[in-house]
C-alpha cells in the first residue's frame, strides 16, 4: 500500500510528468513526418535521471523546430522564429538552476511556472496544426478537383 509522501509524489510529480509527455509526444505526432525533427516516442527519454539534463534541451529545440515546419506548410502565421523554443529554454535553465541548494526554492516556482506555460504553448500550437492540417487538406483537395483559380 501506498503511504502518504508516495502518494503525494505520485500526484504532485509523476503524473503531471506523464501528461506532459504525452502532449510532447501528440503534438509530435501531430505534425506531418517531413517536418518532425524527431521521433515521437523520444519524448519519454526524458525520464532518465541525469541524461535528462541534456535531452531536454534537445527535445525543446527539435520541437520548436518541428512546430516551426509545419507552421510554414500550412501557412499558420506565427510571430517567433522558433515557436515555443524561448518558454522551453527558460525552463531548461531553471530546471538545471534547481540544483543549487541556496536558490532551489525560489527556483521551484519560476521553473514551474514555466513548465506551465511551454506545457500550455506547445498544447495551443497541437491544436492549432490539427485545426489548420484539415483546412490544408481541403485547399489541396481544391485545388486538384478545380485548378488554382477557385477561391
Amino acid at each position: 500500500m501506498l503511504h502518504t509522501y508516495q502518494f503525494l509524489f505520485l500526484v504532485l510529480f509523476i503524473l503531471p510528468a506523464i501528461f506532459f509527455l504525452l502532449t510532447l509526444q501528440n503534438t509530435l505526432k501531430a505534425i506531418s513526418s517531413e517536418n518532425r525533427k524527431m521521433p515521437s516516442a523520444n519524448v519519454w527519454l526524458l525520464f532518465i535521471p541525469v541524461f535528462n539534463f541534456y535531452w531536454q534541451f534537445i527535445v525543446v529545440d527539435k520541437i520548436a523546430q518541428s512546430i516551426s515546419l509545419e507552421c510554414e506548410k500550412l501557412q499558420i502565421p506565427v510571430k517567433e522564429a522558433r515557436p515555443t523554443y524561448n518558454l522551453g529554454l527558460c525552463w531548461n535553465i531553471c530546471y538545471i538552476l534547481f540544483l543549487v541548494p541556496v536558490i532551489k526554492l525560489f527556483v521551484a516556482v519560476i521553473l514551474t511556472i514555466f513548465w506551465i506555460l511551454y506545457w500550455v504553448k506547445v498544447n495551443q500550437y497541437r491544436k492549432l496544426i490539427i485545426e489548420n492540417k484539415n483546412t490544408f487538406l481541403l485547399d489541396a483537395e481544391r485545388n486538384i478537383f478545380y485548378g488554382d483559380n477557385v477561391v
